[in-house]
């Protein structure tokens, strides 16, 4: 027996916090774009009363239904445990990257930094900015710049001494690509950071002397 309703956690291809009413034409409500418009309908009424606000729930809903938006998946997914994790990895790093940059600030010897390219597993543009976003809230490296033709990210670090340091960056953007898309993205997108990070380019990486 088909669904009349279906919320968005029983079927994945469903933007987020959404239901789909079934029928001859498909309908799918955004909840957050309903209290959204409840929201504004209770501001005009200057007025926050259980009246106004079942009233607002009304307006939006019938408003929703008879003019539908186009559907836009942004390829968002929220995946608690993933969540979890990606902000227990971010809190951890930040504090032993914190350490590290000041033990490199009050070393004696001089340091040399780089610009190391990365190239990422998935494409899509949430996921690129995403993780760019995240390896930017670590200290120690910064992102210059994002290449979305080739899904690269151009990281400036701090220690690039020898090789295995310059391997060690490129590991922890993976590890972050890896948890953030474990916490926001798609099934497909899932699969793709569950495989090997891709090859590295011959002439990704450049280095500055300091």
């Amino acid at each position: 027996m088909r669904r009349l309703i279906t919320l968005s956690y029983r079927n994945p291809d469903l933007p987020p916090f959404s239901v789909e009413f079934a029928g001859r034409r498909r309908r799918v409500l955004d909840l957050p774009l309903i209290a959204w418009l409840t929201l504004i309908w209770v501001l005009l009424w200057s007025t926050l009363t259980w009246a106004n606000v079942v009233t607002g729930v009304v307006v939006a809903v019938t408003l929703c239904l008879a003019f539908p938006l186009p559907q836009v998946d942004l390829g968002l997914r929220l995946h608690p445990w993933g969540i979890i994790r990606l902000a227990t990895y971010l809190l951890y790093d930040m504090y032993t990257s914190g350490v590290k940059v000041t033990r490199q600030i009050f070393a004696d010897r001089p340091h040399r930094p780089a610009v190391i390219g990365v190239p990422l597993r998935c494409r899509s543009d949430l996921m690129l900015a995403a993780t760019a976003v995240s390896v930017s809230n670590v200290p120690g490296g910064s992102v210059v710049e994002v290449r979305r033709a080739t899904a690269t990210l151009f990281l400036h670090v701090l220690d690039a001494d020898r090789p295995e340091q310059l391997e060690a960056a490129r590991a922890q953007v993976w590890k972050l690509e890896e948890l953030t898309v474990r916490a926001f993205g798609t099934r497909e997108e899932i699969g793709r950071v569950s495989e090997p990070p891709p090859p590295l380019p011959g002439s990704d990486v450049g280095e500055e002397e300091s």
